[in-house]
């Protein structure tokens, strides 16, 4: 019994490792095979530029062009526009106009300034 029982358990045994022997093996790639550079992920997931037809080009720099001009033209009109507002004023009313400006100006300095010494202070603080 005890003879049978120790047959058995080797033969179990020695079944279980031929078994394991013949599973194919893991095809995983080691870390060496990962980053060498046949296998590298951007060689197979490379983004391919995809061309758009030239007349489209065209048409989208010709766009940008005419974007770029407007936004010079309305500044300028904006320009001549104050311009032409403080000439049109008495003279009492443009050096009026003129101190609203300065006033404005000084004020945007001086919150400007507030802002970045809080944040700077919050800033040391969580440090």
């Amino acid at each position: 019994m005890n003879r049978l029982f120790l047959i058995f358990t080797l033969l179990i045994l020695t079944s279980g490792l031929t078994f394991t022997k013949t599973l194919p093996e893991n095809k995983t790639k080691t870390e060496s095979e990962r980053s060498s550079v046949y296998f590298s992920p951007q060689s197979k997931k490379a983004k391919k530029k995809i061309k758009k037809p030239q007349s489209a080009r065209r048409a989208q720099k010709l766009q940008a062009k005419k974007e770029k001009e407007q936004k010079r033209d309305s500044k300028k009109y904006g320009e001549e526009n104050r311009k032409r507002s403080l000439e049109i004023q008495t003279p009492e009313v443009r050096e009026r106009m003129k101190q609203n400006v300065k006033n404005a100006n000084s004020n945007y300095k001086d919150k400007r300034k507030t802002t970045t010494s809080r944040a700077r202070r919050a800033r040391k603080k969580y440090k």
